[in-house]
């Protein structure tokens, strides 16, 4: 029988992943890219390459977005086209911005979520 392996800080892991560091440390870098994430943490060895979020940040990133966004296309609803195109042109930059800049922190988010409740390695030991 195999002994059971140390539980993890799932929260901390969450907390870590959001500020794109290795779950496992701190202090290693998430992502080698925008979104590509690093084999292996530089300062602990952590394999975090394998921790797949697969579509998760981007439909928690839409979610988040258009949460904070919906709201602008009531304050900015009028009937002059000259002001509504100007309150496209600002809404729709708010949403790619907002949009690149939460994007990754997503994913270091749903992947120090799943590095921090071992999802997965349950079924890869099963195998």
């Amino acid at each position: 029988m195999d002994k059971p392996l140390p539980p993890r800080d799932t929260w901390l892991a969450i907390r870590r992943g959001l500020r794109l560091r290795c779950p496992a440390c701190g202090r290693g870098k998430l992502l080698r890219g925008y979104l590509t994430p690093a084999a292996a943490c530089t300062e602990c060895g952590e394999l975090t390459g394998e921790v797949r979020a697969d579509d998760a940040p981007a439909w928690a990133t839409i979610l988040v977005v258009g949460h904070l966004v919906s709201p602008a296309f009531f304050l900015f609803a009028t009937q002059d086209a000259n002001a509504s195109m100007m309150a496209f042109t600002l809404i729709a930059s708010l949403v790619v911005g907002l949009s690149f800049l939460l994007l990754p922190r997503m994913k270091g988010l749903f992947m120090g979520a799943i590095w921090g409740s071992r999802a997965g390695e349950e079924r890869a030991e099963a195998d």
